[in-house]
Order: C-alpha cells, then structure tokens, then sequence
C-alpha cells in the first residue's frame, strides 16, 4: 500500500510538472531555443527531480522539447518555414471548425469571450491571461464541433506555430484584439461565412506581421 501511494504521488508530480512547464513553453516564460536544465527547472516548481525528469521525456517526445545532453533539454525552435505552413493549413482547419461548430455555439459562451476580449485587449503587452483568452477562442470551435481529430489537429499546430520565435510579435496585442472581435461579432450576427473569413484574415495578418520581422521591417 505504502509502494502503491508513493508511486501514484511520483504519477501525480509528473503530471504537475509537465502541465507547468508546458504552459512555461507555450506562454513564452522558456522561449524558443532556450535550455532547460532539469535540476534547475526541479529547483523552480519545487518538484523533486524524477518527475520534472519524466515531464521532460514527455515534452521531448511531444517535440516541445530537443535533447541537448544526458540532464538537459532546449525549447524547440521551429523554423519560419514551418511557421508559415503551419498558418496555412490552420485557415483551412480552423475555417472548418466554425463551419462545423456553428450551429452549436452558444450564444452566451461568445458574448462572455467577446467581453474579456475587449477587457484583456486594454492591456498592449501580451500576458498569460490573453494566451490562455487565445488558446480558448481558437480552440472553442474544433472542441464544439465534436471532431477529435480535428481539435488534436489544430492544437497541434497551434503549438507548432507558437514554438517559432517571431510567433505574435511585440506590438500586436491591439491587431489581434481586433480580429477576434471580428469573428466573434460575425458569429454574434449568425455570419458564419463572414466568422471564417475573420478568421483567414486573422491568421493570414500574423503570418504577414511574422513576415515583416523576418524581412527586418
């Protein structure tokens, strides 16, 4: 009993720890490149070493993460071509999901995400409340729409795109503020060709912004 409870407490670690340190990948608090040293990260989340180890092996195998040496692990750098591919094929899966998704959305569901879009969108400076607002939006409409394949898929690549270090650049909290009033107004209006063509419109601005940063602009 006393094996069984000290293991399922090391299960429990590991799943704290690999939820932490995700979120510190995708929100950008371990950005593109960086190391990651197991008994320093231990050191951080106050978790003994087995199990951010075992939440590291997670995240390797997950391609958050790439091995640099026997203890120690860099955030993954994607590249700004994979950047733009991966824009692409999420205006075509994310265009599908509100399609899919539209006559099951509830209409207080995106009248509430339309106030703390307004709210957070006061704030210029890209927080982990708007990251998580992000996460929410883009992912409401595969999740509504009942297709597990295409929620794995689009979550896939929105962590794809999120690992690319020029990945919502400095300055475009106001931008994306303001396309996803659009695609949640146009749900609002029952648009829903107009709600994915807000959406295309949305990712094909971050993918030009991206581009203006790699071209030095």
């Amino acid at each position: 009993m006393g094996d069984y409870m000290v293991a399922e407490r090391e299960l429990n670690l590991a799943e704290l720890a690999y939820t932490q340190i995700r979120r510190m990948i995708l929100e950008k608090e371990l950005p593109s490149g960086m190391s990651v040293v197991e008994g320093r990260l231990a050191d951080h989340l106050d978790i003994s070493r087995t199990p951010v180890r075992e939440a590291l092996m997670r995240l390797a195998a997950e391609d958050l993460l790439v091995k640099q040496g026997s203890r120690s692990f860099a955030v993954r750098n994607v590249s700004a071509t994979e950047f733009f591919q991966g824009i692409h094929i999420r205006e075509i899966l994310e265009s599908e999901a509100i399609n899919l998704s539209f006559d099951r959305l509830d209409r207080a569901m995106l009248e509430n995400l339309r106030r703390e879009v307004i709210e957070l969108g006061e704030t210029p400076e890209q927080t982990a409340a708007q990251w998580q607002l992000d996460d929410r939006l883009h992912l409401m409409f595969p999740k509504v729409s009942g297709n597990s394949v295409l929620l794995r898929s689009i979550n896939e690549l929105r962590t794809l795109t999120r690992l690319c270090e020029v990945t919502y650049p400095l300055g475009r909290v106001p931008a994306s503020t303001r396309e996803h009033l659009a695609i949640l107004d146009a749900l609002l209006d029952g648009d829903s060709t107009g709600a994915r063509t807000a959406m295309v419109m949305h990712l094909r601005n971050v993918a030009t912004d991206c581009m203006d940063i790699l071209r030095g602009g």
